[in-house]
């Protein structure tokens, strides 16, 4: 069995192809349920975020792996295999380790060093662990990757300034863009960790705020936020709010997972002042149709993945040591890998050696009647040592090509030489 990675992310793909391979959150158990039962998966975490869509998996044969994924994903998106062939991101056994090592330390990141991929992962993770999906060699690597990702914030500056889509949002809102929040009305659209951050980062801002409202689908997580913020300027609003509220609000962001736009051009057209539409969604929460109206100003995340990129030029230096981590890493847990691997079919080949031994003891036993127990051992000894010298060469040469091509033939072949 091998490991094997097949994506849609932004590095390989449009915003607009991004946003069309959105798979929504309560469908992603539908998702792994559909891998599990393919032919040649026999493990798989499945990630979603608003610029990935990825199978991370076990698998059996290669190309008939690739094809089960891609008509997964396919049925997931709604899309034809045609629309995305050319724009997935594929690895394979050690380039698995490397890609999601990197994913996890922030290094593929639209923000590079952002922390909402570390939760983003665990919590891909935990789903497929609920649904059983994830067995030992895709937990362990999942587990790894997530160590590897803190290990590059607390050893490296990578993290330093804007680590996140919340402050990389409100970075850009509030300084780039020159807005002026200073007693301003606030409208967030969503109550997740997104939006969350985007709440702290903006009440947190010397620009006192007159009013921040959170309007969310779900009242019970923006009550939780509400309760967690602690600010009297936060007042909760729900998404039927959302076209009153718009026309009021000096700043609109929208960091919520919606299948169809909650802001439309009518609810825009409405407004009377100038208002700033920051859309993190994807698919997007807000219209585009909407260039054309004079107080309107929209960034997304196409803008915001710019924008950070010209603001980085200080933080190479941190890339490189954040890589050299990686590589580390993957070296490291490829060793365990290898020595596990080694060690798993060294032992089975051994035991199979020494039930040759007692199943032949036992069969020649009758003939051995006028033997002491004494002499008996020396017999079984001698035959045990002859056994071992036998398997030392065959065992040598699977510990040291174990985790290379040559090693999974070694393997191959012994298990149908020996009926391992």
């Amino acid at each position: 069995m091998a490991l094997i990675s097949v994506g849609i992310d932004h590095e390989n793909a449009s915003l607009d192809l991004l946003e069309r391979a959105t798979v929504l959150e309560h469908e992603w158990s539908k998702v792994l349920r559909s891998l599990l039962s393919q032919r040649n998966i026999h493990e798989a975490v499945f990630v979603s975020t608003c610029l990935r869509t990825e199978v991370v998996a076990v698998i059996d044969r290669f190309h008939g792996a690739i094809d089960e994924i891609t008509h997964t994903l396919s049925e997931a998106t709604g899309l034809e295999p045609s629309e995305f062939a050319d724009h997935l991101s594929v690895h394979f056994d050690r380039g698995v380790a490397t890609h999601l090592f990197s994913v996890a330390a922030g290094l593929k990141s639209v923000v590079p060093g952002e922390f909402e991929i570390l939760g983003q992962l665990r919590r891909a993770l935990e789903l497929a662990t609920e649904e059983q999906t994830a067995g030992p060699e895709i937990t362990e690597l999942f587990q790894r990757a997530i160590s590897t990702g803190r290990r590059v914030r607390s050893e490296t500056q990578i993290a330093r300034g804007t680590t996140s889509f919340a402050q990389a949002s409100v970075m850009m809102a509030t300084e780039e863009l020159g807005v002026d929040l200073e007693g301003a009305d606030v409208l967030i659209i969503g109550a997740g960790q997104l939006a969350g951050g985007i709440a702290r980062s903006l009440l947190a801002r010397p620009a006192r705020l007159a009013r921040l409202t959170i309007a969310n689908r779900t009242s019970s997580t923006a009550q939780r936020l509400l309760g967690e913020l602690r600010d009297d300027r936060v007042a909760l609003a729900t998404l039927e709010d959302v076209a009153t509220l718009v026309s009021e609000a000096r700043l609109v962001v929208a960091a919520v997972e919606v299948a169809q736009p909650v802001v439309t051009r009518d609810d825009l057209a409405r407004c009377q002042q100038r208002v700033l539409i920051v859309d993190l969604g994807l698919p997007r929460a807000v219209s585009s149709d909407m260039e054309d109206l004079e107080n309107v100003q929209r960034i997304d995340i196409g803008d915001l993945r710019e924008r950070v990129g010209q603001a980085l030029g200080d933080r190479r230096e941190s890339f490189e040591e954040a890589r050299a981590i990686v590589d580390d890493d993957v070296e490291r847990y490829l060793s365990d890998q290898r020595a596990r691997g080694a060690a798993a079919i060294v032992s089975e080949l051994r035991e199979h050696f020494d039930d040759v031994v007692s199943t032949e003891m036992a069969r020649r036993e009758s003939e051995l009647d006028d033997l002491t127990p004494e002499q008996r051992e020396k017999v079984a000894s001698l035959l045990r040592s002859v056994v071992a010298k036998i398997a030392h060469h065959p065992t040598v040469a699977l510990k040291e090509a174990a985790g290379t091509d040559q090693g999974t033939r070694l393997s191959e072949a012994t298990r149908n030489l020996f009926d391992l």
